[in-house]
């Protein structure tokens, strides 16, 4: 008789084992990225005469928030509807979190949403999130309602996409023996038959060192089934990081991209996370990719929102790993110090609430300021206050200043301070401190 204890230890152990490879893996990459990799001033831009053979959207981590997910595919749609190189969407994909905790109810809301604005000749692939399997019945549930298996794969216009749920598993998002087998197999079969193409790997969490939100947010595994395949361009969630980030596209011996959230940003803060700065629930982000039978592959990254598009990242061959130009160390290099200009205004104005609110122009960078760090003494040089600040990067509004609460006991009204501000963007890099005197205006 087979032992069910013991064949679910060894199990465990062997993802164990799998999870410190993986971790080992990503650690290697991370830090030959930082080392290694060519420097190049600036990014390749599609050429005028690129041609897409595919198209498809991505977005991940919606919770329930059908919503933003119905006003999405209709304004992918739109984007493209009188595209005269290529029209339409050829697929729509989710990374998993589409429910909250996984009932029948939430995932006949979601279909519902699908159905009614995915048009026909658009297909759709869905997997599996964390939030999916908090139920037992996750895997029959998934089966009866998307027709499909929770691991699939997907052919459009010669291109493999290769779809990896997470399983009720040694945690909520890790993956069985059998699945990571899978998933080199299928790796395998794509290889032998997609003549150069890119091949799609979607997957819920991030693999380990690669986008932003993966030190904290990833499952390792995954680096050892993708790690080494050029072809690879893998799309992942979970860490609701937003997408805007321009670590959230990251390029070491494959391609990876952070989908962002459509529900809501999650951020971190000295390495902290679960960080929820001002406007983090009006995430929408989503992910339009195109590529041709030569290897090329587009990026675009969209905020709903604003109809914003802050990402056109182009990959001339995707199997041309020596060319990478979107490692850590290329991005960094393209991301000089941030800018806080010397004749920036800065005030403090109470509100009628008793809290304090510092305003004063943004600084410039070539990517984004992620976070401000903002100290304030009083006319005796005594610090009253020091915090670090993240932005709201991630809201492409028309606001130009940089607006923060520090709190209600911070300032007296009336009174003079000296104010410093220094900004930091995506990769470390810190602005000249800028100081300014400020007199605290009352209610």
């Amino acid at each position: 008789m087979i032992n069910a204890k013991k064949l679910f230890t060894l199990d465990v152990l062997v993802v164990l084992l799998a999870a410190v490879i993986g971790l080992n893996y990503g650690l290697i990459c991370g830090v030959n990225q930082v080392i290694n990799g060519n420097v190049t001033e600036g990014f390749p831009q599609a050429p005028a005469d690129f041609v897409p053979t595919v198209r498809f959207v991505v977005f991940t981590d919606s919770h329930n928030n059908n919503a933003r997910i119905a006003a999405m595919i209709d304004k992918a749609y739109e984007m493209f509807d009188d595209d005269e190189k290529y029209q339409g969407i050829d697929a729509v994909c989710s990374l998993g979190d589409f429910t909250s905790i996984g009932t029948e109810p939430d995932y006949d809301a979601f279909i519902s949403t699908l159905n009614e604005h995915i048009r026909p000749g658009t297909k759709t692939i869905c997997i599996l999130g964390n939030h999916e399997v908090k139920q037992d019945y996750a895997l029959d549930m998934f089966r009866e309602k998307f027709g499909y298996e929770p691991d699939t794969v997907t052919e459009i216009n010669g291109f493999s996409f290769i779809a990896l749920s997470s399983y009720p598993h040694a945690t909520e998002w890790t993956y069985p023996r059998s699945s990571i087998r899978w998933a080199k197999e299928q790796l395998a079969a794509a290889e032998a038959k997609n003549d150069g193409r890119a091949v799609f790997a979607l997957q819920h969490p991030h693999n380990f060192a690669t986008v932003y939100g993966s030190s904290f947010y990833c499952e390792p595994q995954l680096n050892t089934v993708w790690g080494g395949h050029s072809e690879v361009v893998c799309f992942s969630g979970h860490s609701h990081f937003p997408s805007c980030d321009p670590r959230s596209l990251n390029q070491s011996d494959f391609t990876n991209v952070g989908c962002g959230a459509i529900d809501r940003f999650e951020l971190e803060k000295n390495c902290l996370i679960n960080q929820h700065p001002e406007n983090y629930d009006k995430a929408a982000e989503f992910t339009v990719v195109e590529a041709d039978n030569d290897g090329s592959v587009r990026i675009l990254g969209y905020d709903l929102n604003s109809g914003t598009c802050f990402r056109d990242a182009y990959i001339d061959d995707v199997n041309d790993v020596e060319n990478y130009t979107y490692s850590y160390k290329n991005m960094k290099h393209n991301d000089p110090a941030p800018v806080i200009k010397a004749e920036t205004a800065c005030t403090a104005d109470q509100h009628e609430n008793g809290e304090w609110i510092i305003s004063f122009d943004e600084a410039e960078d070539a990517f984004i300021v992620h976070d401000y760090t903002v100290k304030i003494t009083d006319e005796n040089g005594k610090r009253v206050y020091r915090e670090k600040l993240i932005d709201d990067y991630y809201c492409f509004d028309e606001d130009s200043t940089a607006d923060f609460n520090i709190g209600a006991d911070t300032l007296q009204p009336g009174k003079t301070y000296q104010v410093t501000i220094v900004a930091e963007n995506a990769y470390g890099k810190t602005s000249e401190p800028l100081t300014v005197s400020v007199t605290a205006e009352p209610a």
